[in-house]
């Protein structure tokens, strides 16, 4: 790129899912949206858009972003142009700038003309250039080159595609219920190292199925890729973007409602861990709308998780009166299905409980978290059947302690997190909060060597 250096690097090919490349390579790299704009000339808000393809930056800052992200610009999708050979001080932009088509919200460009599975594998193909990224963040491969950490085992699975033989119907299912079993036991790692499998034998049934079988096979790549945004967010991984378009997508392709809904509600949560909180609130009362015409009990659960979602993700934006009213809609629905089996979900339940679970949440991001001590006071961690809703509990009443200034109360909860989940005690948001205490002055019992356990310190 510097002066006098010939460049072949020309226009950008058009199957890269660009804001999925950047993102994943950022996350590898431990950067901020901040410390890359500031490597490129750009504004947070702006890498931001990039990375939400909102906006297609020229190739000299494509350019750019390739040497920032220590990945090649191939996987950029940046392409020779056939023959041209450019040098001197010029070079950098000699070249005229290639068109990008990206896929936002389950859409494509109308121009292109190649069928789903052509563009899905030039779109891994042009990620490949993120494999030695990935290999060499930090914590992200043991001696033997294998990512060892949830976050780079996700990574791996949906940037670097495992090959895989297509599988029959029945066992794709169990599959998915295994995976699924892993997220519910709180299981990150197993669910990482299993997910390369899972994702690779899916898209490989998918791209051989036609009719009802493809669309049952649908379903399920769909509730995959849900699986696969819920570890990211747990991880705190950027890729939680990228896998809930591709669960979308996926969904669409299905027909179904309740897939549809699970995936609107982690491209929700995407969105709101973005900072669009008020675009979440919009995406996930509107597929609630559209499920409410549907009767069967499994739609009316899901429909229930996006109001619950959409609550929290409305405090997060600081509206408490969008916040209560979705919350008072989700605890009526929840009310309605009682125990009815049919309503089973794959992430979180749709239960009397499971709502007040979520208030508690909803009044910490409110900044009211003494209104939330009655709610946490009215559950048992018990009655939540799985260990991912325990931990998720005491991780809520830990931040609710936080805020009262409770400190022993907010220890407590965080040694519960540790019990009901170690996984859980190990996510960055909970580590944070057992690595506040430690800057307290009270006295909390071995508190250092549980920091140091849960890798906090």
């Amino acid at each position: 790129m510097g002066t006098g250096v010939g460049t072949r690097i020309g226009t950008v090919a058009a199957a890269v899912d660009l804001g999925a490349v950047i993102r994943a390579a950022r996350a590898a790299a431990r950067m901020t949206q901040v410390q890359l704009g500031r490597q490129c000339g750009y504004s947070a808000s702006a890498v931001s858009r990039i990375e939400s393809n909102k906006l297609v930056p020229p190739r000299d800052t494509l350019l750019r972003l390739a040497a920032a992200l220590g990945v090649e610009p191939e996987a950029l999708g940046l392409v020779p142009h056939p023959g041209e050979l450019r040098t001197g001080p010029d070079a950098s932009r000699a070249a005229p700038v290639g068109t990008v088509a990206v896929r936002v919200l389950g859409h494509t460009d109308p121009d292109r003309q190649e069928d789903e599975p052509v563009r899905r594998r030039q779109l891994l193909a042009g990620a490949v250039g993120l494999g030695a990224a990935m290999a060499t963040g930090q914590g992200r491969a043991d001696a033997s080159g294998r990512a060892s950490d949830p976050a780079g085992l996700l990574e791996a699975a949906l940037f670097q595609p495992q090959s895989a033989e297509p599988m029959s119907p029945p066992r794709l299912q169990l599959a998915l219920g295994a995976a699924r079993r892993d997220f519910r036991a709180a299981r990150y790692t197993a669910l990482g190292e299993n997910l390369g499998r899972l994702i690779a034998a899916r898209e490989a049934t998918r791209e051989v199925t036609t009719g009802a079988a493809r669309e049952r096979t649908q379903a399920v790549v769909a509730r995959s890729y849900v699986l696969a945004s819920e570890l990211a967010v747990k991880v705190n991984s950027d890729v939680a973007w990228a896998s809930a378009d591709r669960a979308l997508s996926a969904a669409r392709e299905s027909g179904r409602p309740a897939p549809l809904g699970e995936a609107a509600r982690v491209l929700a949560i995407a969105m709101r861990r973005s900072g669009r909180a008020g675009s979440a609130v919009r995406l996930l009362a509107r597929t609630a709308a559209e499920l409410d015409a549907e009767h069967s009990a499994q739609a009316h659960a899901v429909r229930t998780s996006l109001l619950l979602t959409g609550a929290y993700s409305a405090a997060q934006a600081g509206d408490r009166g969008t916040a209560l009213s979705l919350a008072e809609e989700a605890e009526e629905t929840a009310a309605r299905l009682g125990a009815d089996p049919r309503a089973d979900l794959y992430t979180v339940d749709a239960t009397p409980e499971q709502v007040a679970l979520y208030r508690i949440g909803i009044h910490n991001a409110l900044g009211t978290p003494d209104e939330g001590v009655a709610y946490a006071r009215s559950i048992s961690p018990v009655v939540f059947p799985t260990a991912e809703r325990q931990a998720r509990y005491w991780t809520d009443v830990a931040r609710m302690w936080a805020q009262i200034g409770d400190h022993h109360r907010t220890y407590t909860a965080l040694r519960a997190v540790d019990q009901a989940a170690p996984e859980e005690a190990r996510r960055p948001s909970v580590q944070a909060l057992t690595a506040d205490l430690l800057y307290t002055s009270a006295n909390l019992p071995k508190l250092r060597e549980f920091a140091a356990r849960t890798g906090a310190r």
